[in-house]
């Protein structure tokens, strides 16, 4: 009885999912988080400062991290033009001991974080034995340590009223190895599995008040992997950020569990679990997928 059951539940599920997927975001109801108060990691520059600027313009109070001073001042600048508190703070992400310091400050200075944005990242984008071991643990120390540490910071306050929203950016390389990006690649696969991991714990205690979000784009045209190419832009575009935002801004608003850009990566995800690896491999590198970042140059180098 209990497969029986298991079997039809699957199956009206997954026609509600698909029906649910065929209607426009902008159709589908939205929360209301004014007054709420966002904190955003990496909020000085690219996705960061445009999240904020997002919700700013939904009357949320921000609260921004970065470990670039003056860049964060410039977004805080653009935030307060909509009547909003804004908080700054230099945190560098890579250490968990100034997390936990920087995090100590903001609750002394909000009274709650309730939506947590999780978008820090860094690339080295090179080949795996010509990435120093010093880059390797930065890349995994910012890109997913750094989850752990904010979300332990600041869950239990949310799972204390059973509300709140954690969002993590991630990357279509959190579902697909790409040649040069082993640091990355690993970095994101861990925040794709941290995101589902957290999803079902909070449900299994009872806390499904408390929504996450994992964000898994393309590459997208912030800089940061300036001298990317892709074969068939048509059919995997380098995504633009503000159509990036947009997609973000839909999921978080409708506690969409996970989102993919562009949407053809759903299916591209679909059929990697049902082929063949050495199938997946051969697609990939035909599709020039294994070959993006070849002429990488990146934000660092590029400047």
């Amino acid at each position: 009885m209990e497969l029986s059951w298991l079997l039809v539940v699957t199956i009206i599920g997954s026609i509600f999912g698909m029906i649910k997927a065929l209607i426009p975001a902008a159709l589908l109801p939205k929360k209301n988080v004014k007054g709420q108060t966002v904190l955003v990691t990496g909020a000085g520059s690219g996705l960061g400062r445009l999240m904020a600027i997002r919700f700013a313009k939904l009357g949320c109070n921000l609260v921004l991290w970065d470990i670039n001073e003056e860049g964060n001042k410039e977004t805080a600048q653009q935030v307060k033009t909509h009547g909003v508190s804004v908080h700054t703070y230099k945190v560098d992400l890579s250490s968990r001991d100034d997390i936990y310091k920087v995090a100590d400050e903001t609750k002394k200075d909000v009274k709650m974080v309730d939506i947590l944005i999780n978008n820090a990242g860094i690339v080295t984008g090179r080949k795996f034995l010509q990435c120093p071991d010093n880059m390797i643990q930065k890349t995994m120390d910012v890109n997913i340590m750094a989850h752990f540490w904010t979300v332990k910071a600041f869950l239990p306050a949310m799972m204390k009223i059973n509300k709140g929203h954690i969002i993590s950016i991630a990357s279509a390389a959190g579902f697909s190895g790409v040649t040069g990006l082993c640091d990355y690649c690993a970095s994101k696969f861990a925040a794709v599995g941290f995101d589902e991991s957290l999803r079902n714990e909070l449900q299994s205690l009872g806390k499904d008040g408390v929504n996450t979000t994992v964000i898994c784009p393309y590459y997208i045209n912030t800089g940061m992997f300036e001298g990317v190419v892709t074969k068939f832009p048509f059919i995997l575009p380098i995504l633009e950020q503000d159509y990036v935002v947009d997609k973000i801004m839909e999921a978080i608003l409708t506690n969409q569990s996970v989102l993919m850009l562009p949407r053809i990566l759903y299916f591209v995800t679909a059929i990697k679990s049902m082929v063949p690896s050495s199938l997946y491999t051969y697609i990939a590198n035909v599709t020039g997928v294994n070959n993006t970042m070849d002429m990488f140059v990146g934000r660092a180098k590029n400047n």
